[in-house]
């Protein structure tokens, strides 16, 4: 969530003015814009209000930046509003809502070849960072009984041999795995980047592992760029290092992403489950599993690597049901919803979506490459997602570029990579299930007026063509 400072100057004392024609006699005209109004409104004058201010936010749909499922159809847009009052913490009295929680666990379960689908060991999150962070929470709690499995605990929540935890990733990694580490006071060792090399390879991870290595994060799908990360590389070299007398360290593979875009994409792609090494997954629901925010999912390859102590019991709420998380309620409108998409498409349904939306990155791909003053970071051929910078002879920057396309109403992002890589400037192009190839036409003829009118000699941002900073990871 965000967090919003103090109200500066005479903030508080800011208005928002009612329409005229809207006005209800004895019901406040100007309303206070940062304090709640002395009295109740209508719910049509509330609803004017907000919506009106709403108008001023960028078309979902237009949104290249965002990875977030932004349409269903209105079959599930019925469902959440029926759902949305159902508090999903509370199994008891939503039987049937958790019992649909369930089976998307052994659906997912069965995607992810976990060694029993029937028994699957999982739950369902309010997005992938919750799920993230899960997950590192098990990768802990599993070191710290390896360590010293009848030590006490220590300041700073460590056993008593003083050590301290470390987690092995790219600096590429999802803002989420951060927090993780900061949060629970565990080091992160972050594989920097390299020109050349936009994520964690095999032979880096390694040389960062020791026998305080809670596990190493593989990203299957990375935000920066889009590529995969060679999971079944870094399990090889990680069965090596064991073999060799060195740490038995666990993988998580974060796949926000490619958790519902390998699968049908890349099926003989080798990443989850099938890799013994691989003790959890993590996905996005409401990324390529087609369903609005906030949903992820967390599984564990079997109950051994979800350390019991973890899971609450609550019986306050009627009966007593086991839950793992870091929120309590929430609404299970998403967790139906889900169910929904994937008892209505299938795998059939998921593999044409999947493979239509890298085709479309693809393509799309192709067609700015042919634009001459850009070159490729990646091409969509990871999850359908890519970046890619303007050349050394470009008269413009890519931020010049993310500010042109806003006039037509485009969000296409443009950032620097991590540390060591900083260097690099980059636009990212996020293909969703509800990004056609006709609107990507129209982006390729937007981007070539752009391109033309950035090349002129009048152009230029009034911070001469300096980085704004306008997206952060």
């Amino acid at each position: 969530m965000a967090l919003h400072g103090r109200a500066r100057g005479r903030r508080g004392d800011q208005a928002v003015e009612v329409r005229p024609h809207l006005v209800i006699p004895d019901e406040d005209g100007p309303v206070p814009r940062y304090r709640m109004p002395r009295s109740s409104l209508s719910a049509e004058t509330a609803y004017q209000i907000v919506r009106d201010e709403l108008m001023l936010d960028g078309n979902a749909r237009l949104n290249l930046a965002t990875f977030v499922t932004t349409w269903m159809d209105e079959h599930a847009d019925r469902l959440m509003a029926e759902c949305a009052a159902k508090n999903m913490i509370d199994k008891d009295e939503y039987p049937q809502t958790a019992e649909l929680e369930a089976r998307c666990v052994n659906m997912l379960a069965d995607l992810w070849h976990a060694p029993d689908a029937t028994d699957a060991v999982g739950c369902s999150t309010t997005g992938s960072s919750e799920a993230c962070m899960l997950a590192g929470l098990a990768m802990l709690r599993r070191w710290r009984s390896t360590r010293e499995p009848h030590g006490r605990e220590q300041g700073g929540g460590q056993r008593g041999t003083g050590a301290r935890p470390n987690i092995v990733m790219g600096a590429n990694v999802q803002v989420c795995w951060e927090k993780f580490a900061r949060y629970w006071d565990v080091e992160p060792r972050l594989m920097p980047l390299a020109p050349g090399r936009t994520h964690l390879t095999a032979p880096e991870a390694v040389a960062r592992c020791d026998e305080n290595t809670i596990g190493v994060v593989a990203v299957l799908g990375s935000t920066f760029d889009g590529t995969y990360e060679p999971v079944a590389e870094i399990v090889a070299a990680l069965d090596q290092l064991a073999a060799s007398g060195g740490p038995d360290v666990p993988v998580h593979v974060d796949g926000a992403s490619g958790g519902f875009i390998a699968p049908f994409c890349d099926p003989d792609l080798v990443w989850d489950f099938r890799l013994e090494r691989v003790v959890s997954i993590n996905a996005s629901g409401h990324k390529y599993g087609l369903v609005y925010p906030g949903v992820g999912w967390a599984l564990w390859r079997d109950a051994r690597h979800l350390p019991a102590e973890l899971v609450f019991d609550v019986d306050y709420l009627g009966g007593s049901m086991p839950t793992f998380a870091l929120n309590f309620s929430r609404p299970g409108a998403q967790v139906v919803a889900q169910y929904y998409s994937l008892l209505r498409l299938g795998r059939a349904g998921y593999r044409h979506t999947a493979r239509t939306c890298r085709d479309n990155a693809r393509w799309l791909a192709d067609e700015i490459a042919k634009l001459g003053p850009f070159e490729l970071i990646s091409d969509g051929s990871g999850i359908p997602a890519f970046a890619f910078t303007t050349r050394d002879a470009a008269e413009f920057s890519v931020f010049e570029v993310s500010e042109a396309l806003r006039a037509r109403g485009w969000l296409v992002p443009a950032y620097r990579f991590p540390p060591d890589l900083a260097e690099l400037a980059v636009l990212r192009i996020v293909v969703r299930a509800e990004f056609s190839r006709d609107l990507a036409h129209l982006l390729v003829e937007d981007l070539h007026r752009v391109v033309g009118r950035l090349s002129g000699p009048r152009w230029r941002t009034a911070a001469g063509g300096a980085d704004p900073a306008s997206f952060h990871h």
